[in-house]
Parts: C-alpha cells; sequence; structure tokens
C-alpha cells in the first residue's frame, strides 16, 4: 500500500487532483442521498388515518386500532380554521409539527409543507429534476477526475521507469528478460493506477460514505439501524478472507505474464530460425504451456475477485428484508419511510460490497507496485562522480593498466595492460571468447573493471561524465541494431545532421549504392530492426552511423563481418583515410583489416599473450602466428572461389 501511495503523490500536480477526486466523490455521495430522500418525498402521499388519528404512543409502536373517541378527540386539532374538513396540507402540517414523530417523516413532512409540493406539482418535478442534474454532475466529475488521476499517474510512472532504466549498466539487462522489462512498464504501470482509484474510493470515500449514511439510519430509526452490527461482521470477514488469496494468485499471474512474454518475444525474434529447424511444434509447446498455466491463473484470480460481491449481495439483502419486515410489522412505518431508510442503508451497504471489487485490484496494485519499484529502487553500478569533467578529446594516448574484470563469478579479463596513442590504429585478435568485445566495451564506460584503470590522457575514466566520454566514441558492434525510422534518421540516430554530411558518411560506408535503389532513398522507412535490408547492408549503414558522428575514437568490433571482400576492402579504405586522424581500436579476423595495423594485442582466455606489429607477433608469437596462417589460407580459398 505504501507503495502505490508514493507512487501517487510522485509528482505534486497529483496531490491536488487526488484532493480533487475526494471532493467529487464527498459530492456524489452527497447527491445519493439527496436522491434518496427525493424518493421518499416521492412516495409520501400524506399522511394516512392511522397516524394521523392514532394516540401518542410512546414505546414507537404501531396503531391496529381506533375508536370513534380518539377521531373527535384529534379532529379540533387538525381542523384548527374549523372548516370542517381536513386537507392532506393540514395532514402534513399535524404531522410534521407532533413531538412523538420519528425524525424521518418530520423531515419529509417539513419539506412537503416548505415547498409546497402537495399543491404545486411543478416544483416537486423540478426538485427532482434538479436532484437528477446534481447527481449527474458530480457522477461524471468524479468518474472523470478519477480516471485522469490514473492516466497521470500511468504516465509518469512510464516516464520514470523508461528514464530510470536508462541510467542502469549493461549488466541490468543480462539479467532482465525483454518481457519482463516491457510487461512492468506497461502493464504494471497501468495496474498500479487503477489501484490508486480504487484506494481512493476504498479509503477516503468509503469510509465518509459509511459513515454519513450510518449516522443518518441511526438519527432516524436506532431500531431500525441495530441490525447493522449483525451484518457488518458478515460483511467484513469474507473482504479479508479472500484479499489474501487475491494477491497470492496476483503475484503469481504477473509472474506467469513475464515469462508468456518471453516465450512470444523470443519467437519473433528468432522466427527464422525456429523455420529452418522446423522447430514451430517445439516453439508451440512451450507457448501452450505458459498460456494454459497463466489461465489457470486467471481462473483462480477471476474466482477469488467475482466470489467477494455474491456473498456481499447476499449478506446486504438479507439485512435490508429484515429491516423491511422490522419497520413495517413491527414499528409500523409508512413505506416513504422505509423507503428513504432503506435507501440510506444501502447507501452505506453499496461502497462495503464494492470494497471487495476494490480491494481485489489493490492487492493487484500492490503486487505490481512491488515488481515496479524492485527496478526503480536499484541504483545504477556506473555513475558520474562528483566533479566530473567534460571530455573534449583526446590529446595523447588511452591506458589500460592491469585491467581486470569477472562477470558471473569468473574472470574475463585477466591483469590486462596496454596503450593506444592518439591518432593510432590498434588491432585486437584471438580466439572467440578471449574478451575482445568485453575490452572495448569497458572503454565507454557500459561496464566498469573490477579492479585496475583505464585512463584518457591520464585521467581515469569515471573523472568524465559518461555522456561526455560516449559523446567522443564512434562504436559499430558486430550485430548493429537499426530503428523503426528512415534511413536518413538511422544514419544521424538524433542528431541534426545536414543531408550532406549524412549522404557523405554514406558515400563513405559504401551504403548509398544501395540507398539509392530503395523507394525513397533516404526517405525510406526501414522495418523493425531493419529486416527489409541484408546483414552487410545493415553493418554498412551502422558504419556511416559511426563515420557521420566524426568522433576522435572509433571502435569497430567485427563491424565488417557480414561484408563481401569487395565491400570490406572498400570500407577498409575509407578508414584509412582516417589513419592518424582518429583513435581507431578495431576486433576483425580477416587479414586486410588487420595488417595495417599500428600494434596488435593478442589475447587468449582473457589474458594479453603478446602485443606488437604484424611482423613481430609472426615471430614472437606461436599462437599469433598459427592465426595468422589459418586465416590466410582460409582467405586464399575464398578468393580461389569468387574467380
Amino acid at each position: 500500500m505504501r507503495l502505490i501511495l508514493k507512487a501517487a503523490l510522485s509528482n505534486r500536480k497529483h496531490l491536488s487532483l487526488l484532493i480533487t477526486t475526494f471532493v467529487t466523490l464527498l459530492l456524489l455521495t452527497i447527491a445519493n442521498s439527496m436522491e434518496m430522500f427525493s424518493l421518499g418525498i416521492l412516495s409520501n402521499t400524506g399522511a394516512d388515518f392511522f397516524s394521523l388519528f392514532g394516540k401518542e404512543q410512546l414505546q414507537e409502536l404501531p396503531v391496529d386500532r381506533i375508536s370513534l373517541e380518539d377521531v373527535q378527540a384529534r379532529w379540533g386539532e387538525i381542523d384548527t380554521a374549523g372548516t370542517g374538513y381536513i386537507s392532506k396540507q393540514a395532514a402534513s402540517d399535524f404531522i410534521a409539527h407532533r413531538k412523538e414523530v420519528n425524525p424521518l417523516n418530520w423531515m419529509l413532512n417539513a419539506i412537503k409543507e416548505k415547498l409546497q409540493f402537495t399543491n404545486n406539482l411543478k416544483a416537486l418535478v423540478f426538485v427532482l429534476v434538479g436532484v437528477a442534474f446534481f447527481k449527474a454532475i458530480w457522477l461524471f466529475a468524479s468518474r472523470y477526475t478519477t480516471q485522469l488521476l490514473a492516466i497521470r499517474v500511468s504516465r509518469d510512472l512510464r516516464q520514470q521507469y523508461f528514464e530510470h532504466i536508462q541510467s542502469l549498466s549493461m549488466s541490468f539487462y543480462q539479467q532482465h528478460n525483454i518481457g519482463s522489462l516491457s510487461s512492468r512498464v506497461v502493464g504494471d504501470a497501468g495496474q498500479i493506477a487503477t489501484s490508486i482509484n480504487s484506494c481512493v474510493t476504498n479509503y477516503l470515500q468509503t469510509p465518509f460514505t459509511i459513515a454519513t449514511n450510518l449516522i443518518a439510519c441511526f438519527y432516524l430509526s436506532w431500531q431500525l439501524s441495530m441490525v447493522i452490527f449483525f451484518g457488518f461482521p458478515l460483511v467484513i470477514l469474507p473482504i479479508i478472507f479472500l484479499a489474501k488469496r487475491v494477491k497470492r494468485v496476483s503475484r503469481q499471474l504477473q509472474s506467469n505474464q513475464e515469462k508468456f512474454a518471453s516465450v512470444l518475444i523470443d519467437f519473433l525474434a528468432g522466427v527464422q530460425t525456429v523455420k529452418i529447424f522446423s522447430m514451430e511444434l517445439f516453439s508451440l509447446k512451450k507457448y501452450k504451456q505458459q498460456n494454459d498455466r497463466m489461465a489457470v491463473l486467471e481462473g483462480k484470480t477471476a474466482k477469488y475477485g467475482l466470489l467477494t460481491r455474491p456473498i456481499l449481495h447476499a449478506i446486504a439483502t438479507l439485512c435490508i428484508a429484515s429491516v423491511v419486515l422490522f419497520g413495517l410489522y413491527t414499528l409500523g412505518l409508512p413505506v416513504s419511510e422505509l423507503i428513504v431508510f432503506c435507501g440510506m442503508l444501502h447507501l452505506a451497504y453499496e461502497p462495503v460490497k464494492k470494497f471487495g471489487d476494490e480491494n481485489a485490484n489493490i492487492q493487484r496494485g500492490v503486487v505490481a507496485a512491488e515488481r515496479m519499484f524492485e527496478v526503480l529502487h536499484l541504483k545504477p553500478h556506473i555513475e558520474d562522480h562528483d566533479g566530473a569533467v567534460e571530455m573534449t578529446g583526446i590529446n595523447q594516448l588511452i591506458e589500460f593498466d592491469h585491467v581486470w574484470f569477472r562477470y558471473q563469478g569468473e574472470w574475463v579479463l585477466k591483469d590486462v595492460s596496454f596503450t593506444v596513442k592518439k591518432g593510432e590504429t590498434v588491432a585486437l585478435v584471438g580466439p572467440t571468447g578471449s574478451g575482445k568485445s568485453t575490452l572495448v566495451q569497458l572503454l565507454p564506460r557500459l561496464y566498469e573493471a573490477q579492479e585496475g584503470e583505464i585512463r584518457i590522457d591520464g585521467k581515469p575514466l569515471n573523472t568524465y561524465t559518461q555522456k561526455s566520454l560516449r559523446e567522443n566514441i564512434a562504436f559499430v558492434s558486430q550485430k548493429p541494431f537499426l530503428f523503426y525510422d528512415t534511413v536518413g534518421a538511422n544514419i544521424a540516430y538524433g542528431r541534426n545532421f545536414s543531408p550532406e554530411l549524412i549522404q557523405q558518411a554514406a558515400k563513405r560506408a559504401h551504403a548509398e549504392e544501395f540507398i539509392l535503389r530503395l523507394p525513397q532513398k533516404y526517405e525510406t522507412m526501414l522495418a523493425e530492426g531493419g529486416q527489409n535490408l541484408s546483414g552487410g547492408q545493415q553493418q554498412r549503414l551502422a558504419i556511416a552511423r559511426a563515420l557521420v558522428k566524426n568522433a576522435p575514437i572509433l571502435i569497430l568490433d567485427e563491424a565488417t563481418s557480414a561484408l563481401d571482400s569487395l565491400s570490406e576492402n572498400r570500407i577498409r579504405a575509407a578508414i584509412e583515410e582516417l589513419r592518424g586522424q582518429v583513435t581507431q581500436i578495431l576486433i576483425a579476423h580477416r587479414l586486410a583489416t588487420i595488417e595495417h595495423a599500428d600494434k596488435i594485442i593478442y589475447l587468449d582466455r582473457g589474458e594479453k599473450i603478446a602485443e606488437g606489429t604484424k611482423d613481430e607477433l609472426l615471430v614472437s608469437c606461436d599462437q599469433f602466428r598459427l592465426m595468422w596462417e589459418a586465416l590466410y589460407k582460409s582467405e586464399k580459398r575464398e578468393a580461389a572461389a569468387v574467380s
């Protein structure tokens, strides 16, 4: 509950809207009471014979017999003008001023006397229409403000959630799957917002409604109100019993929804692999397991959620039936008074009946809030230190000084040290899993080294702000990601580069040759993930994105792996033009990419085995020489196959 209130009050603007919502709900409660009184006035046709001429009953027992003497004795008190007849208005006036009359009867007759409803039907209709409009206005206002509150809270939670996960390090994304994160930002935020409305109803409107209506009921007839003491315990027990089960099942359901979403996302992302291996039945089996499990949990949620209202409705109906029987046949109350009393009692019971439904919704919101704030309470592992400065470029060199990095308890990098001078091209080579990609991901601080230090111009990376550090690095990964946007927007990626600079970068990356063949050229919309392009075309766009950035540090992590030899040679030539102007760190396996590097670092199992030029390593490093010979034979066979 605390987390739900925290979500509601996270923005000060929500507090004013919350107060407005509460006020509209209070006015709606008053409108409901006015509606019940108007029904009593409408059904009050005047004083009946027994209530008019019956003797005063100190015990307030109904009168079942009247003598002629009683009529004669009372006649003069009613016909004060001596007209010889009694009008409805005179009878109502007499009843309203009797000391022994019950408060409700007195109120109904006093209102009719004041507004002259007996002889003025237009006034009665006007009051009834006015009450109806008054209720309609506040019914709309209360529902609109509650919905508006839910919409704004949901919006702010989604915004806060997205802003927060952007600040978290890459290790967070390795621990959570996409289905889990997406369900929390969409489903949980909406559930929390809906639960806030239920909290306002249950813990603000409901106590006010119950208190005011019960006070009114006790004032009107304390004998009839005694039935409440028997009804309320029967109402509260089912709510407490079912609420615990709803919360437990909701937690299981929302956890299963994450798995369900993950299975679906995995299929959509890997549909090509599924079809190639003819694993449709395998995927369907996994999907069906999660789908059936979710249906079972949804059934339990529906059972516990819907069971509350029928139980409470049955209890409330029995209570109201008892009131009617006791009022009619024991206290002898007229129908108009019973209508008002039962209406007030219904207004007191109705929020209690709704309490069960709303409470089930609140329990689901509590679970959703726990899941969402579980992420929101995470602290970023990598943060800007106090006094961090803006990085404006590289003036001297990059230093990796005894760097260690551990992932899931295993050391991926072990005591790695080397330097990269400004304008120098350094290639990282080694077998798969040697730590090359991890090493270059430490430079833009996607991860933080556990031991050792990385410095640029003699200053540790954490002395620079993350934003300025990454602004000075252009990074092309092995698996480039393209967004659902135009070709030109994917190259510019949020920056206001001119069309000329975008086209120039595309030419240097040899991407323009296929861009110009697209239907709308640079304005062509790409499919999700760039699926309407080949792997080589995607890589060329990613390289163009890096080149247009014109950053002083360029990192290429197997950036040309999906290109043919001709395209790779063209891109290599474009990168060669940057030699001396841009500091380059390359990860590649092809000879043509690494043979002209100023320095080659050979890594194996996270350790630096050797460092030097190609010629130096061919002599001093047996592993590099064997890799070089294998690559040479492989590329020679590829060239022969092409020719």
